[in-house]
């Protein structure tokens, strides 16, 4: 019996790919099926698969798209391909720590919940003294019930999003919740936070277990360190999904409950500051091009944040959240400057 199915997409990760790898296999029993796709690596990252599937024969099912689709779509494809009762995104330049999947296996066994959370550890090749100061050697990814089956959607979905973490890999679901047609949106950037929320909703049990699980590498070249206008703008737009998914519900208790709304306001507000930084410092962006994303930005808040701004300051305000209510004015009165035609960049 097939009780989970790991899923690592694979695109030019050839220095990281057999630790990856290795560290799943080191601790995968006989019911885990681990799929691994190529979406047309160009560094070896398919030879080095066909060798790693010889070290453990039958124990790997290699997959190869036959164009670059990217990671949505690949990981699409392996969900179509899963037969594990529960799916474990992993991405193939970071980690599984010694005993995740024992831990995961004894949570399942004792509690059934639709979705496990897990926390992470940052892994850094030459981690200096400010990053332990950070705590990086273990960042929590959710805010809320522990160590205990929870039937409470709106902690679950308040929780998640007050932390921000809402990459697929640290939250292991049901396959059954992706059945109904949840997938990643092809050709999109922060195609976590569009989807997971939405896996999120789907839940009717979660169990939080606060001890970090997987190893994510630290890398340049992530979404953040190389911002772009498309990726400015997905950024800006990552939660519309959740609130025409929360529309469709109907569910007035989830879309009224306090929590929730005030976190979901929060992520959204970070992701209009973080669209807004990118634009902030592009003084060589045509004028009339930063006036249209400045409005769209702010357009894409108010559609999706269950609270305006001036309510958010107010929450913020209400929590003690000086330096945060002041930050969310700046960045509001700066976006009205671009936003606005002739103003001064």
């Amino acid at each position: 019996m097939t009780w989970l199915s790991i899923l690592v997409p694979v695109y030019n990760v050839l220095p990281y790919l057999e630790e990856c790898l290795q560290s799943v296999m080191d601790q995968a029993d006989a019911g885990v099926q681990v799929l691994v796709l190529d979406d047309c690596s160009t560094d070896g990252s398919w030879a080095l698969m066909q060798q790693l599937d010889q070290r453990w024969p039958g124990r790997l099912q290699l997959m190869q798209h036959e164009r670059n689709a990217g990671l949505s779509a690949a990981r699409n494809t392996m969900i179509e391909a899963a037969t594990g009762d529960y799916l474990w995104f992993l991405d193939s330049d970071d980690k599984l720590l010694p005993g995740a999947i024992a831990g995961l296996s004894a949570i399942v066994k004792q509690h059934a919940p639709d979705a496990v959370l897990c926390d992470f550890s940052v892994w850094r090749e030459a981690p200096r003294l400010k990053h332990r100061l950070r705590g990086e050697a273990h960042r929590h990814s959710f805010q809320g019930p522990t160590l205990q089956r929870s039937q409470d959607r709106g902690a679950l979905l308040a929780g998640l999003l007050r932390t921000g973490q809402l990459h697929a890999w640290s939250k292991i679901s049901r396959r059954s919740l992706w059945d109904a047609g949840l997938r990643f949106p092809a050709g999109r950037y922060f195609e976590d936070m569009m989807t997971m929320p939405q896996m999120a909703l789907r839940c009717s049990s979660f169990y939080y277990h606060p001890q970090p699980w997987v190893a994510y590498r630290q890398r340049a070249n992530s979404i953040l360190a190389s911002m772009t206008p498309a990726k400015a703008a997905d950024q800006s737009a990552a939660l519309w999904p959740l609130a025409q998914a929360v529309q469709a519900l109907q569910d007035d208790a989830l879309r009224n409950d306090g929590r929730l709304q005030f976190a979901w306001a929060h992520q959204a507000a970070r992701n209009l500051i973080g669209a807004l930084r990118f634009l902030d410092r592009q003084r060589d962006m045509p004028p009339a091009q930063r006036q249209a994303l400045a409005q769209q930005f702010l357009a894409d808040f108010g559609r999706i944040s269950p609270l305006s701004l001036p309510a958010l300051r107010q929450a913020y305000l209400r929590r003690g959240w000086w330096l945060r209510a002041w930050k969310l004015r700046s960045w509001e009165r700066r976006a009205q400057q671009l936003g606005t035609p002739g103003a001064p960049a």
